[in-house]
């Protein structure tokens, strides 16, 4: 994903609750292994069972 649209979608990310922010790490197209592990670093810690239960049902 280009640089301008992954700041948008990070702006997206950090402003939106839980289940956004699963659906936009689970459902983005065209992520770098670097854009993914930016995104879990913004993801709450706490709930970060909720996203290995969806990505292991994918």
């Amino acid at each position: 994903m280009q640089r301008d649209d992954f700041m948008k979608l990070k702006l997206k990310f950090a402003q939106t609750d839980v289940a956004g922010k699963i659906a936009i790490y689970t459902e983005t197209p065209g992520l770098s292994a670097a854009q993914y592990k930016e995104l879990l670093r913004m993801y709450p810690i706490e709930k970060l069972e909720e996203l290995e239960a969806v990505l292991a049902k994918m």
